[in-house]
């Protein structure tokens, strides 16, 4: 593979200007992320004198030392419980990746200084998350339990529908029969339903002094059977360790637990080897720094795909499979991490096709295509494409600023659905690892294509300048203005800015990561270091199914 040859001029005008938005918009991020991750200084307080560490502190204390904490969810809940005194902070719990006893494997920890730990709708989606990554690549996973249960003022909110709190003691026995290693130890609280999830785990643990598991707390055994009954004795650790069984380990501080947590990793096996090729890891000829001054100001402004992916890739170097044909996407084969990888991204300015000769043999001028438009070339390219990968057990990696599929009168001309349909068949049927990153629009149906949260990225993260939505805002307002003919100018003025701030509001990527449909929102600079993140936990899951499509309209 040749070395791309860049033409970003990073002394530029253009450059250092779309660098300083790039750096605002992080500068916003920072600031959220910080006040998420702060703890006020009481609350942390009160759990040292109960001896105990933060929620963040535990996972530390088992990551390997100088290893990365890959966070999934923090901005969970973002900006969404406003009736709740001080919201509900990465929704109470935290999930990641991290490498424990030279292991990759999944981490839950809950936090007991948002209300105790207690679960609101949220919460319950953040913990599938966690186990629906640790069930895909086949990695341990690690609760850190300290839970007051569900919040019972918002209980319709977690209960009893299928993607509700009782779809996490069926993902645990689902993992239990796929061989999937799940080490529970309970450092406080674990009530009520809440109480199967350590139960239904391969090991679990209690601390002595502050874990109680119970089915229903003192308060509610009085008040249902009339019975007085102190923690310890109704579900303490030391009970469940020597009369009930339900606990195998007590430890008397949270040191020995959390050392025994790294012991039970070290002793898991390792696993087959994986099925993905990879050799020794080549950085980027060009600085990652440069990523932060290539995307315009403007979500219609115009700039070279290429320039991003030889600022992820080994050595600068990619592979462009088709690169005359479908040139409002760019697919190539790369090495990310030393990993193969095959990338599909929108290209982020127009492009000239070049047309056949008429029927009298005279040549006709290259057609416009527009830049982030997915044309009927572009979606038989990527079809074809995903099609190599799955078949050479390549992961595929997205790239999406798309505005969509192509419309008007050509295009359905010329069977734009049935080639869209094709990408979708083929991006649904995939089963080599996919990975999708946010870069700026992600409208319409071309999101489904391009490997949103809907088509099973194993990760999927965005940039700040990205905006998920079924359209942009303005056109949608006017779309639905065409519908409303009785509306006096002003009316349809107000109406319209209305839509168009709400749209606005909707496609945030703080909203998209709030309600999970990213997992995170990077710094453009430290895209390579998730994704080869991803593409580590990924090699852990040795089995791969076959790829089949099924019948596809040709």
């Amino acid at each position: 593979m040749k070395k791309y040859q860049s033409q970003l001029d990073a002394h530029g005008t253009e450059f250092l200007q779309r660098k300083k938005y790039m750096l605002s918009l992080l500068d916003t991020l920072n600031e959220r992320r910080q006040t998420i991750l702060e703890t006020s200084p009481s609350a942390i307080n009160r759990l040292e004198k109960r001896g105990k560490y933060p929620a963040r502190a535990k996972i530390e204390k088992i990551l390997d030392a100088g290893t990365h904490f890959h966070e999934i969810g923090l901005f969970a809940a973002y900006d969404m419980y406003h009736d709740i005194p001080g919201g509900y902070p990465a929704a109470g719990t935290i999930v990641g990746i991290g490498t424990v006893s030279g292991k990759k494997a999944v981490i839950v920890a809950n936090d007991p200084t948002v209300k105790s730990g207690a679960w609101v709708e949220m919460t319950c989606k953040k913990n599938l998350r966690a186990q629906e990554i640790a069930m895909e690549n086949h990695l341990p996973i690690i609760y850190m339990v300290d839970s007051a249960g569900v919040n019972l003022e918002r209980q319709a909110e977690i209960f009893p529908d299928r993607e509700h709190f009782g779809r996490i003691f069926r993902n645990n026995a689902k993992m239990a029969a796929m061989g999937i290693p799940q080490i529970s130890c309970v450092f406080g609280f674990c009530v009520a339903g809440g109480a199967y999830l350590p139960g239904m785990s391969s090991d679990l643990a209690m601390v002595t002094a502050n874990a109680s598991m119970f089915l229903a707390g003192p308060f509610l055994v009085r008040s249902a059977l009339g019975q007085d009954v102190d923690m310890e004795t109704l579900g303490g650790a030391t009970m469940h360790n020597a009369i009930s069984g339900v606990a195998d380990y007590e430890f008397a501080n949270e040191d020995d637990a959390l050392e025994w947590i790294r012991d039970q990793i070290a002793a898991i096996g390792t696993p087959s080897a994986s099925p993905f090729d990879r050799i020794t890891a080549e950085e980027p000829a060009y600085d990652s720094d440069e990523l932060l001054g290539i995307l315009p100001e403007n979500l219609s402004g115009t700039y070279e795909a290429r320039e991003i992916i030889a600022r992820l890739v080994d050595g600068s170097r990619f592979q462009e499979y088709k690169p005359k044909f479908g040139l409002t996407l760019v697919t190539a084969f790369a090495r990310i991490g030393g990993f193969s990888v095959g990338l599909v991204a929108n290209q982020g300015k127009s492009v000239r096709k070049q047309m056949p000769p008429d029927n009298h043999g005279q040549p006709q001028p290259a057609q416009v295509q527009m830049s982030n438009v997915i044309y009927s070339d572009s979606a038989n390219k990527a079809t074809h494409f995903i099609m190599l990968c799955n078949e050479r057990r390549i992961p595929l990696i997205f790239l999406q600023d798309v505005t969509g599929f192509m419309v008007g009168k050509m295009a359905e001309n010329n069977g734009i659905i049935q080639d869209g349909a094709q990408f979708v068949n083929a991006q649904a049927n995939s089963v080599v690892p996919k990975f999708t990153v946010v870069l700026r629009n992600s409208y319409g149906a071309g999101n489904y294509a391009m490997c949103g949260k809907a088509y099973d990225p194993r990760l999927i993260y965005s940039w700040p300048t990205a905006r998920l939505a079924v359209m942009d805002g303005g056109i949608a307002a006017d779309t639905v203005l065409l519908t409303k003919k009785n509306l006096t100018e002003i009316e349809r003025t107000n109406f319209r800015q209305k839509l168009v701030e709400k749209y606005a509001n909707e496609a945030s990527p703080y909203y998209s990561a709030a309600r999970l449909v990213v997992d995170d929102i990077l710094d453009p600079r430290d895209t390579r270091a998730a994704l080869i993140n991803g593409l580590e936990i990924a090699a852990n899951n040795t089995v791969l199914p076959p790829f089949v499509t099924g019948v596809m309209r040709m």
